[in-house]
């Protein structure tokens, strides 16, 4: 396998050149037959990927209707106008056609190949089949719908990263009830924060499961969620620990095991029929993070997730049928979502449920060999560990099939995407992007037919008018400003649940910028259309009048080897004066003396400014994030302001809870503000 012994991925710079596809691979993807397509069937020709990004945003009634029909996607009624009502936010999508996301899933049976591929830590990897899928869907589906479970209804899942919850979720949206995940990671509050909103007729749940080698038993977790849903009337439980399930104690509650619900006599498909749903009919609610208070029910629609997935796999990450696709994710992110809808193309996805470092810190390479992997995705913390841990994939496993990895979850440095090139593969399409669980898909991403740089996400996706406004409402190049949406997306939410009259909905994207989607992250395109998503705008580092992405710091930090994590905030102070530290989980028996002090100094005025240097660092045990891996900035900032810990954040969303207790001890602490900094 050859890599790039030439690189060293501390010195490779923003913006350095790493790969560039030659003409045979660009002739091959998906884009390139898309562009044909195009020229042939619409009298549309353009000359390279900048000139069709313009026209599917200047024309989005010709492009969205060109997705429409290029993927052959079925409606039960004919489809007329693209877009109905054009204005954000209330953007009405193909109004009157009727269709079914899982009936697209299912279009693509092919008896005797594999649907999706799954392993655990303690099962190898294991083929799971169209034959098995389409017959359990169907089957389920039958047995929710004979159970009252009926269009509009709520059910969700209490399940891990295994084949079981993909089978319910196309069940339950092939009979158009709405579907919602939460990992069982999540303890009885975080989960309940969540789905109580719903008010859900029937649940999917485990008894436990593994993690990084111990065992999980949730039936007290399992007890309190189900006391906390007065409304449910089916419970669904899979085993797998074999654990003795506790007493619910609730009159009217049917308790089913698995495998009565998919046992059986299968349904074959001559025999079941989709629920035909309008197009922007709930499909599934995905949740925010929810770290400073009630997470926010984000409601999708069938036909915007449909289009978008559609070409977020085909055309921005290049995946044909068949092929073997891999990102590792709990169901309790969006990422899950995404995962499973690559079998909207026939993509095969591999599920992964444990420890991604666990029993050997490189077993998602081990599995991507064996699996044959096309495509592989992971976090950039994810890379910080392999390269910290010295693995270097492309030498110890057969890698011959992979052609793309896509960095992503957070802000992708230039050493993450050299790392790849010197560690895994030379000729590989490093394909990094930004979006988010509020639209389930990318903002901006791969594009196949262009080379990668250093640090750089390559273009916005088609379909997306996404620009960089700075305060005024302007949009600027080359310059960091808000990252704002134009023009309207498919799968820009339906609603929030539990809003009867939006005003959430429009406070949370559209309160600054009226009628223009504002993503509450800071952004910077340069002048080739490059882009760089550089941390959330809320989390602001303003010095001197300079806005700062904590992102920028946090990457050239990732550079030193003492320093594991890191989280800093800035604090604004009466008389015009601020306060920003830095706050440190050091690696191994690494002490923060004066000359780390120094070094951390010294690599923020070199790869940032001087206004970056922190004006204290602090040794800290744990970094406050999310489930998901966010760090808290917003709420360690607040507290650090005096809000009190328990209106500042939701100790239920966190991976930690206990990470915030040396920041509440730190601000009780620095209760004069003259004394910050002393």
């Amino acid at each position: 396998m050859k890599l790039r012994t030439d690189l060293e991925p501390a010195r490779v710079r923003e913006g350095e050149l790493l790969w560039t596809p030659d003409p045979r691979q660009v002739a091959n993807t998906r884009i390139a037959e898309y562009m044909r397509w195009l020229e042939s069937e619409r009298g549309l020709a353009f000359d390279d990927y900048a000139a069709l990004h313009r026209w599917s945003v200047s024309d989005l009634d010709a492009f969205w209707r060109s997705i429409f029909d290029w993927f052959d996607v079925r409606s039960s009624t004919p489809v007329g106008a693209v877009l109905g009502r054009r204005e954000m936010p209330g953007a009405e999508w193909f109004p009157g056609v009727r269709l079914n996301y899982a009936e697209h899933v299912l279009r693509n049976e092919r008896a005797g190949e594999d649907a999706l591929l799954y392993l655990d830590e303690t099962h190898p990897l294991a083929g799971f089949s169209w034959d098995a899928l389409g017959a359990q869907v169907r089957t389920l589906a039958t047995r929710l719908r004979a159970m009252g479970v009926a269009p509009g209804d709520r059910v969700v899942a209490y399940l891990p990263n295994v084949p079981e919850t993909v089978v319910a979720m196309l069940a339950t949206t092939a009979i158009g009830a709405i579907w919602s995940s939460v990992s069982p990671d999540f303890g009885a509050s975080g989960t309940l924060d969540r789905i109580a909103q719903l008010q859900p007729k029937a649940m999917f749940c485990v008894d436990g499961y593994r993690y990084g080698g111990k065992v999980f038993d949730r039936g007290g977790e399992l007890r309190a969620i189900v006391a906390g849903l007065a409304e449910l009337e089916c419970l669904v439980v899979l085993p797998r620990l074999g654990a003795a399930l506790p007493a619910f104690e609730r009159a009217g509650l049917e308790v089913r095991t698995w495998e009565t619900m998919v046992g059986g006599d299968p349904v074959p498909a001559a025999g079941f029929r989709s629920e035909q749903v309008p197009f922007d009919h709930p499909l599934w609610i995905l949740f925010s993070s929810g770290t400073t208070g009630l997470p926010k029910a984000i409601v999708h629609g069938h036909g915007g997730i449909l289009l978008e997935m559609l070409k977020l796999v085909a055309l921005h990450m290049d995946l044909r049928a068949g092929e073997r696709m891999f990102f590792f994710s709990t169901t309790g992110w969006m990422m899950w979502n995404f995962l499973a809808s690559s079998m909207l193309c026939g993509v095969v996805p591999v599920l992964y449920d444990g420890h991604p470092a666990y029993p050997e810190v490189d077993v998602l390479w081990r599995m991507a060999q064996d699996c044959g992997a096309s495509y592989f995705g992971a976090s950039p913390t994810y890379v910080d560990i392999l390269s910290k841990a010295g693995v270097v994939p492309g030498e110890r496993y057969d890698l011959s099939r992979l052609r793309a990895v896509m960095p992503a979850g957070s802000p992708v440095s230039p050493a993450h995407t050299a790392w790849f090139y010197r560690n895994v593969k030379a000729d590989l399409w490093v394909c990094s992007g930004s979006g988010g669980t509020d639209v389930c898909t990318g903002f901006v991403g791969g594009v196949p037919t262009q080379p990668v740089y250093a640090g750089e996400i390559q273009a916005p996706h088609l379909g997306v008018s996404a620009q960089a406004w700075n305060d005024a409402g302007e949009s600027v190049v080359d310059e960091v400003g808000e990252l704002v949406i134009t023009k309207p997306m498919p799968s820009m939410p339906v609603k929030f649940w539990n809003d009867p009259d939006g005003s959430r909905y429009r406070e949370s994207y559209f309160g600054v910028f009226p009628g223009v989607w504002r993503q509450g992250d800071f952004f910077r395109m340069n002048a080739r259309g490059g882009c760089f998503v550089l941390g959330r705008s809320d989390a602001t580092l303003n010095r001197h009048g300079v806005r700062i992405g904590t992102a920028e710091i946090y990457r050239a930090l990732a550079t030193l080897p003492e320093i594991d994590d890191t989280l800093i905030v800035n604090l604004d102070l009466p008389g015009g004066r601020f306060f920003m530290p830095l706050f440190v989980k050091l690696r191994g028996g690494a002490a923060l003396d004066d000359a780390l002090v120094a070094r951390i100094g010294e690599c923020l005025r070199n790869a940032c400014t001087p206004r970056h240097v922190p004006d204290r660092v602090y040794r800290v045990d744990a970094i406050p994030a999310t489930l998901t891996g966010k760090k808290m900035e917003v709420p360690v900032r607040r507290i650090l302001l005096g809000m009190p810990a328990e209106r500042a954040a939701n100790r239920s969303a966190m991976a930690d809870p206990s990470a915030l207790d040396w920041f509440v001890r730190y601000a009780a602490d620095q209760t004069d503000y003259e004394r910050f900094g002393d």
